[in-house]
Protein backbone atom coordinates (compact mmCIF):
# COMPACT_ATOMS: atom_id res chain seq x y z
CA UNK A 1 0.00 0.00 0.00
CA UNK A 2 1.27 3.52 -0.94
CA UNK A 3 1.44 6.14 1.56
CA UNK A 4 -1.46 8.17 -0.65
CA UNK A 5 -4.21 5.37 0.44
CA UNK A 6 -6.18 7.28 2.59
CA UNK A 7 -9.43 8.59 3.52
CA UNK A 8 -11.01 10.94 1.45
CA UNK A 9 -10.22 8.98 -1.83
CA UNK A 10 -13.10 9.92 -4.27
CA UNK A 11 -13.97 8.48 -7.62
CA UNK A 12 -16.95 7.97 -10.17
CA UNK A 13 -17.66 5.41 -12.72
CA UNK A 14 -20.00 5.42 -15.34
CA UNK A 15 -21.33 2.24 -17.45
CA UNK A 16 -24.38 2.20 -19.54
CA UNK A 17 -26.31 -1.00 -18.49
CA UNK A 18 -26.13 -3.65 -21.44
CA UNK A 19 -28.90 -6.85 -21.95
CA UNK A 20 -26.72 -8.89 -20.42
CA UNK A 21 -26.20 -7.41 -17.00
CA UNK A 22 -30.31 -7.71 -16.41
CA UNK A 23 -31.80 -9.96 -13.98
CA UNK A 24 -32.88 -12.68 -16.50
CA UNK A 25 -29.41 -13.22 -16.93
CA UNK A 26 -27.60 -13.30 -13.81
CA UNK A 27 -28.26 -16.69 -13.80
CA UNK A 28 -29.98 -18.17 -17.00
CA UNK A 29 -29.94 -21.75 -15.03
CA UNK A 30 -32.67 -20.69 -13.37
CA UNK A 31 -36.36 -20.40 -14.75
CA UNK A 32 -37.23 -17.69 -11.97
CA UNK A 33 -34.45 -15.30 -13.00
CA UNK A 34 -35.72 -16.03 -16.34
CA UNK A 35 -39.24 -15.39 -16.09
CA UNK A 36 -37.74 -11.87 -14.47
CA UNK A 37 -38.15 -8.28 -15.93
CA UNK A 38 -35.14 -7.10 -17.96
CA UNK A 39 -33.99 -4.19 -15.39
CA UNK A 40 -30.24 -4.16 -13.95
CA UNK A 41 -29.74 -7.09 -11.86
CA UNK A 42 -28.96 -6.26 -8.06
CA UNK A 43 -25.92 -8.64 -8.63
CA UNK A 44 -24.18 -6.79 -11.19
CA UNK A 45 -25.17 -3.66 -9.55
CA UNK A 46 -23.36 -4.89 -6.64
CA UNK A 47 -20.28 -5.57 -9.02
CA UNK A 48 -20.59 -2.42 -10.66
CA UNK A 49 -20.02 -0.63 -6.92
CA UNK A 50 -17.09 -2.78 -6.32
CA UNK A 51 -15.45 -2.14 -9.68
CA UNK A 52 -15.75 1.57 -8.70
CA UNK A 53 -13.93 1.24 -5.63
CA UNK A 54 -10.69 -0.84 -6.93
CA UNK A 55 -10.67 1.90 -9.42
CA UNK A 56 -10.76 4.02 -7.25
CA UNK A 57 -7.58 2.41 -5.15
CA UNK A 58 -5.88 1.11 -7.57
CA UNK A 59 -3.36 4.30 -7.92
CA UNK A 60 -2.81 3.70 -4.61
CA UNK A 61 -1.54 -0.18 -4.46
CA UNK A 62 1.35 -1.88 -5.91
CA UNK A 63 -0.94 -3.22 -8.46
CA UNK A 64 -0.95 -5.76 -9.81
CA UNK A 65 1.14 -7.59 -6.53
CA UNK A 66 -1.73 -5.85 -4.56
CA UNK A 67 -4.99 -6.07 -4.75
CA UNK A 68 -8.38 -6.00 -2.49
CA UNK A 69 -11.38 -8.22 -2.13
CA UNK A 70 -14.84 -7.43 -0.98
CA UNK A 71 -15.42 -8.70 2.28
CA UNK A 72 -18.78 -6.72 3.54
CA UNK A 73 -21.71 -5.19 1.21
CA UNK A 74 -24.32 -3.24 2.76
CA UNK A 75 -26.46 -1.51 -0.26
CA UNK A 76 -30.26 -1.06 -1.01
CA UNK A 77 -31.71 -1.39 -4.74
CA UNK A 78 -34.11 1.32 -4.46
CA UNK A 79 -34.96 2.14 -8.14
CA UNK A 80 -35.36 -0.16 -11.31
CA UNK A 81 -33.09 0.75 -13.85
CA UNK A 82 -34.02 -0.19 -17.92
CA UNK A 83 -31.78 -1.25 -20.23
CA UNK A 84 -29.34 1.41 -22.10
CA UNK A 85 -29.13 3.93 -18.61
CA UNK A 86 -25.89 4.67 -17.95
CA UNK A 87 -25.33 4.44 -14.33
CA UNK A 88 -23.22 6.57 -12.35
CA UNK A 89 -21.35 4.95 -9.21
CA UNK A 90 -19.99 7.71 -6.92
CA UNK A 91 -17.81 6.45 -4.20
CA UNK A 92 -15.50 7.35 -1.18
CA UNK A 93 -13.42 5.85 0.96
CA UNK A 94 -14.09 6.87 4.22
CA UNK A 95 -11.59 4.32 6.92
CA UNK A 96 -8.78 2.89 6.14
CA UNK A 97 -8.07 0.57 9.30
CA UNK A 98 -4.98 -1.09 8.44
CA UNK A 99 -5.71 -3.56 5.54
CA UNK A 100 -9.55 -3.12 5.65
CA UNK A 101 -10.62 -0.49 3.84
CA UNK A 102 -14.36 0.99 4.12
CA UNK A 103 -16.52 3.38 1.52
CA UNK A 104 -19.58 4.90 1.15
CA UNK A 105 -21.22 4.40 -1.85
CA UNK A 106 -23.72 5.20 -4.34
CA UNK A 107 -25.67 4.45 -7.79
CA UNK A 108 -27.69 7.18 -9.65
CA UNK A 109 -29.34 6.26 -13.35
CA UNK A 110 -29.88 10.03 -14.35
CA UNK A 111 -33.73 9.85 -13.03
CA UNK A 112 -33.24 8.23 -9.45
CA UNK A 113 -30.39 7.39 -7.23
CA UNK A 114 -30.70 3.33 -7.52
CA UNK A 115 -28.74 2.48 -4.75
CA UNK A 116 -26.83 3.47 -1.31
CA UNK A 117 -24.64 1.94 1.41
CA UNK A 118 -20.93 0.80 2.68
CA UNK A 119 -18.81 -1.41 1.02
CA UNK A 120 -15.57 -2.76 2.92
CA UNK A 121 -12.44 -4.29 0.95
CA UNK A 122 -9.05 -5.75 2.18
CA UNK A 123 -6.05 -5.37 0.82
CA UNK A 124 -3.94 -8.84 -0.39
CA UNK A 125 -0.60 -10.31 -1.72
CA UNK A 126 -2.00 -11.79 -4.65
CA UNK A 127 0.89 -14.29 -4.32
CA UNK A 128 -0.01 -15.01 -0.98
CA UNK A 129 -3.35 -14.99 -1.65
CA UNK A 130 -2.83 -17.74 -4.69
CA UNK A 131 -0.94 -20.22 -2.32
CA UNK A 132 -3.89 -19.71 -0.06
CA UNK A 133 -6.43 -21.21 -2.77
CA UNK A 134 -4.37 -23.87 -3.96
CA UNK A 135 -3.60 -25.14 -1.00
CA UNK A 136 -7.49 -25.30 0.31
CA UNK A 137 -8.09 -26.89 -3.08
CA UNK A 138 -5.43 -29.59 -2.46
CA UNK A 139 -3.22 -28.47 -5.26
CA UNK A 140 0.35 -28.19 -4.51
Amino acid sequence: MKASLKTGIKYEHKFKVPKSKTVPCLYPESDEFIAMPEVFATGYLVGFLEWACIKAINPHLDWPKEQTLGTHINVSHEAATPVGFEVTATVELIAVEGKKLIFNVQAHDGVDLISKGQHERFVISREKFDQRIKAKAGVV
